[in-house]
């Protein structure tokens, strides 16, 4: 009797931390997205060629871009779910380039970048970004490498606090929503001496964490009161003009 009840202690012992093991990767696994919008801009257009072969690389037609752009994803959102925006800023004439994580998680490949960067030497300045836990280990990557970093912007995002930026000499856009229920006006705010004095700050009213992608809803968040496509323009426009003050520097 006594041996049993040992053996079901040690199958116990051991099921336990198979299941939590399982059940985290089930989790990562299955990320939130993409939206039917999000695969229609994964094709090539005649503005932009989009490479999915190791990357998800969107590069203008016209031109040679001297500008990157590396996004890092949301942590469990399909790296798919940002191809809309990645497609619009490269129609603009940049590189753009979407980093897909292990088990979808930015921090576990928060210096993926730099597997970019040397991928593409004719690049001449770099932004990176992303959002949400990918715009944190951006800018993890940011303070580990700086001398590869010429901008970075924050999509709902903020630096950990053992990430302080706050003498960083590029351009830094943080770009927000009010009904954020998961990066916080509170947690951006917080975020501030962490970023340099002359951050872009830009608050996007009535938009939500869920509206920096293109994935659906999202648990914890709060609805958006526009629409995504009205928080995507403002995303976009404010990415572009960090992007613009990097063409002016160069």
């Amino acid at each position: 009797m006594k041996n049993t009840k040992k053996f079901r202690w040690w199958y116990i012992l051991i099921l336990v931390p198979v299941l939590l093991i399982v059940g985290f990767l089930v989790w990562a696994w299955t990320p939130l997205g993409p939206m039917p919008e999000a695969i229609q801009a994964l094709d090539s257009s005649d503005r932009v060629v989009v490479d999915r072969d190791s990357w998800l690389v969107f590069s203008p037609v016209e031109g040679r871009p001297e500008i990157g752009v590396i996004l890092y994803p949301g942590g469990r959102v399909d790296p798919r779910s940002y191809a809309p925006t990645a497609h619009a800023l490269a129609e603009k004439g940049y590189l753009v380039v979407i980093v897909p994580m292990p088990l979808n998680l930015a921090v576990l490949g928060a210096s993926k970048a730099e597997q970019v960067i040397s991928a593409y030497p004719e690049i001449e300045m770099w932004a990176i970004g992303g959002h949400s836990l990918g715009g944190s280990m951006a800018a993890n990557f940011t303070k580990v490498n700086p001398e590869l970093v010429d901008g970075l912007v924050l999509w709902a995002s903020y630096p950990a606090g053992s990430d302080d930026l706050s003498g960083m000499d590029a351009p830094v856009a943080s770009i927000s929503a009010t009904l954020d229920g998961l990066a916080t006006v509170d947690d951006i705010a917080g975020s501030k001496p962490l970023l340099p004095a002359d951050t872009s700050w830009v608050v996007i009213e009535g938009g939500n964490h869920a509206q920096f992608g293109w994935y659906g809803e999202q648990g914890g968040d709060n609805p958006a009161l526009i629409s995504r496509e009205e928080q995507q323009e403002q995303i976009i426009n404010a990415t572009l003009e960090l992007l613009q003050e990097l063409a002016e520097a160069d």
